[in-house]
């Protein structure tokens, strides 16, 4: 079976003010030149398919343009989860009527799971879909008090899928999680990546998912493996972040044999604009050949420049960002220092409970908290860029 592995398309992101929805556009396009080219079997999209829970109208007909070509014109099956950045309830709704015309989306995490089976020469490929949900709703909906991290809760999912999986027939699962060698956390991380935990580790050991013909994750932009070949990352299709510029961007084909076993290159994708670092003084910026890439600019220059974006985007009328290259560090440090506060800022909440109200705050308090302060840390981090 030919497998396509795609995730975090984040339709609707804005990037430095931008829009991507054009660029996303562009690039899907080359994705389905692909599907002409290779014929899968199945697409994956172990997501983030949107960037945020309410994605402007121009995002959601994207994906429902796209959608119904793949499915309805070239008659391919896509499975797709939710991930931490979609709407659960939005991208389950209908989602039963769907699955008859071949769009298997799992929005929202329920006990009682059923894999999507499909077929091939070989026979029946398995397909566990497992939605990104946080460790209180997982421990409510399994009624399970020993839940309290993503990793309990991802151990807890994979045991009820065990118990009533056929080891007889391939097995691939979909999700969408923070997904490490040793459940610690490593340098494969990207900005747009938002957070899935304050406060608390939201790593998940890959070891968890030996049991799996092949993982399709989701939720880290860059493509990689974990552990081994079989557990893998996508990656985004394009540059979202400063800290993106040097992933190559793409999908990944996975072959699936008889056995089970399976083979994995993958395929580059080349965006309308690149998505990059020019340094320099301004003075030699200023002679390089015009560009329409987004550029993201550090000027060496110690002295001062006076109206510098306006002069870069005579060369490069797509630039993000300008930033003097002395002063980066000291904005690093105060983007800790506003990270650490967060963590300290939780720390207190649960003091205030305990001492004013004699109870630890419960899951759902502590939630809002958290993103509460993870918007302040967004405009924090927009505010210095």
């Amino acid at each position: 079976m030919k497998i396509f592995h795609t995730a975090d398309w984040h339709l609707g992101k804005l990037v430095q003010g931008v829009y991507m929805t054009e660029d996303q556009h562009y690039i899907l396009q080359q994705f389905m030149q692909a599907i002409d080219e290779e014929k899968p079997d199945v697409i994956i999209i172990a997501g983030d398919l949107y960037d945020r829970s309410m994605p402007p109208i121009e995002a959601v007909n994207l994906l429902n343009d796209i959608l119904a070509e793949i499915i309805l014109e070239k008659k391919i099956p896509v499975l797709a989860v939710a991930g931490n950045h979609d709407s659960a309830g939005r991208l389950n709704f209908g989602s039963s009527l769907m699955s008859d015309s071949g769009l298997h989306i799992k929005g929202q995490f329920t006990k009682d799971h059923a894999p999507i089976v499909l077929h091939d020469a070989n026979g029946e490929v398995h397909f566990h879909l497992v939605p990104y949900a946080e460790p209180a709703s997982v421990r409510t909906i399994l009624d399970d008090d020993s839940i309290r991290s993503h990793q309990d809760a991802m151990e807890k999912i994979i045991d009820h899928i065990v118990q009533s999986m056929d080891t007889t027939k391939r097995n691939v699962f979909i999700g969408h999680a923070f997904v490490t060698k040793y459940g610690e956390e490593e340098a494969n991380t990207s900005d747009s990546e938002r957070p899935l935990s304050i406060g608390g580790s939201d790593c998940i050991n890959a070891a968890l998912f030996k049991s799996f013909n092949y993982t399709a994750l989701g939720h880290l932009h860059k493509a990689h493996f974990v552990l081994n070949d079989t557990i893998r990352y996508a990656g985004s299709p394009l540059k979202y972040s400063l800290s993106e510029h040097l992933h190559e961007k793409g999908f990944l084909i996975v072959e699936l044999d008889a056995q089970g076993d399976i083979a994995v290159t993958k395929r580059k994708l080349v965006p309308r604009r690149d998505l990059r670092v020019v340094e320099g003084l301004m003075d030699d910026l200023l002679k390089l050949s015009p560009s329409d890439d987004y550029v993201f600019v550090r000027l060496t220059d110690t002295t001062s420049v006076a109206s510098p974006m306006e002069r870069i985007r005579t060369v490069f009328p797509h630039a993000m960002h300008v930033e003097r290259k002395a002063l980066r560090q000291e904005i690093q440090h105060e983007i800790q220092a506003v990270e650490t506060e967060k963590v300290e800022d939780i720390d207190l909440l649960r003091s205030f409970f305990k001492d004013i109200i004699g109870v630890q705050p419960d899951q759902d308090t502590e939630r809002l908290f958290t993103e509460m302060l993870q918007e302040l840390l967004d405009e924090e981090r927009e505010t210095v860029k």
